[in-house]
């Protein structure tokens, strides 16, 4: 299938969610809780190499008519920094199921490198949490 603008807009809002999601997370385990092994996993997680140049997304970004720019309620509070890593891992996890719904349509081996990440994030999840 072609690339076309609202597909990369799709992919654009989604890598910038998913990097995100992880790098906030990735701060939390890094400069609070000093956790090496977390910390780098979620950084190995982040950098993952895409089939489309970071030019090609931002060309077609339009967050300005983004329909639903505005935060929510629920998004503007939260209650300790286990709240901000769940919201943070689910953000993540949920953008990596679109990536890898997306890439079906453009480069299936990198659809098959989000599947991967995701079950990576839920295992963190669970590591992190447990």
């Amino acid at each position: 299938m072609k690339k076309s603008d609202e597909i990369l807009r799709v992919i654009d809002a989604n890598i910038n969610r998913y990097r995100e999601g992880i790098r906030v997370v990735e701060d939390i385990y890094r400069y609070v809780y000093n956790d090496k092994n977390i910390s780098s996993s979620l950084k190995n997680l982040r950098h993952i190499k895409l089939p489309i140049t970071q030019k090609e997304l931002i060309d077609k970004r339009d967050s300005i008519n983004d329909v639903l720019k505005t935060s929510t309620k629920s998004e503007q509070k939260r209650e300790n920094l286990e709240s901000i890593i769940i919201a943070n891992l689910k953000r993540a996890q949920e953008s990596a199921r679109v990536l890898e719904e997306i890439f079906k349509l453009i480069d299936i081996k990198t659809s098959e490198n989000f599947k991967e990440n995701r079950y990576q994030l839920y295992n963190l999840e669970k590591k992190i949490l447990m």
